[in-house]
């Protein structure tokens, strides 16, 4: 694979913020999100990087994509597909991303074995967070700079492996680190600089129980070690926050869905 080059300057503002009505239609917004950014980094550089995120909320919209009517509008042989995060399990495990996002959606799609890159959570976590680092860095001309990053946020205000309080939060070289959860599982997660080095970040945000966190997220209170999400800032790029109407539903004043 020839390394990747960066993708082309934007004219975005720099925040977004979507509110669709349910999951479902979350699911099919971020669809046709991945769709456009997709469209126009091949049409720019006929290659598209993409970093997946894990857990629930993607799921819905991982199984789109495998869905005619938007697998067909994707190269898929030409995206490289990495991971933001990964539990440090066996790819077999139900805990591991790689395996659940494997199962909903690569299978479904033409995307050749080595455009996909996974995090190796077998492995020794500081190794693997290395050797994952230089996969990165081999894959890019410059600085790693993706087309899109998915990311999702955690009741606590953590996104990807990046939790309240953990040091990687303060990293301003590494790519990769290797981290912990509340329950003491060891993770790799992208950092800070590579997040923030995207075109565009993609929040996706569903549920009530999301709800009071992405008010205090998106209001006035600003606390960057102990809302991890809030230091997801691209520099360059464009932030934006998909949710649906049950995690909105604290905002002030309450945000209307989308037409």
């Amino acid at each position: 694979m020839s390394p990747m080059p960066s993708p082309p300057p934007i004219s975005q503002e720099p925040l977004r913020i979507d509110i669709c009505k349910d999951a479902e239609d979350l699911a099919r917004h971020a669809a046709g999100l991945v769709v456009a950014q997709a469209s126009r980094a091949l049409g720019a550089r006929r290659q598209f990087a993409i970093a997946l995120a894990g857990g629930a909320t993607p799921q819905r919209l991982y199984s789109l994509l495998t869905q005619d009517h938007y697998a067909y509008q994707v190269v898929w042989p030409a995206a490289q597909v990495y991971f933001g995060d990964e539990r440090c399990v066996p790819p077999d495990d139900p805990k591991s991303n790689y395996g659940a996002v494997r199962e909903i959606l690569l299978t479904g799609l033409r995307v050749p074995e080595s455009n996909i890159h996974r995090m190796r959570g077998e492995d020794d976590p500081p190794a693997a967070a290395a050797a994952y680092e230089q996969e990165l860095r081999a894959g890019f001309v410059d600085t790693p700079r993706f087309d899109l990053v998915l990311l999702g946020m955690g009741s606590d205000g953590h996104t990807a492996s990046l939790f309240p309080g953990s040091p990687a939060l303060s990293e301003t070289e590494r790519l990769v680190a290797a981290t912990r959860d509340s329950e003491g599982l060891d993770r790799i997660t992208l950092t800070l600089p590579v997040i923030n080095a995207a075109h565009t970040v993609a929040v996706l945000v569903s549920g009530r129980e999301k709800a009071a966190m992405l008010r205090r997220v998106l209001g006035a209170e600003a606390r960057p070690e102990g809302f991890p999400i809030q230091q997801v800032k691209p520099a360059g790029g464009q932030l934006i926050w998909v949710i649906d109407e049950a995690a909105s539903s604290l905002l002030d004043p309450p945000a209307a869905p989308q037409a």
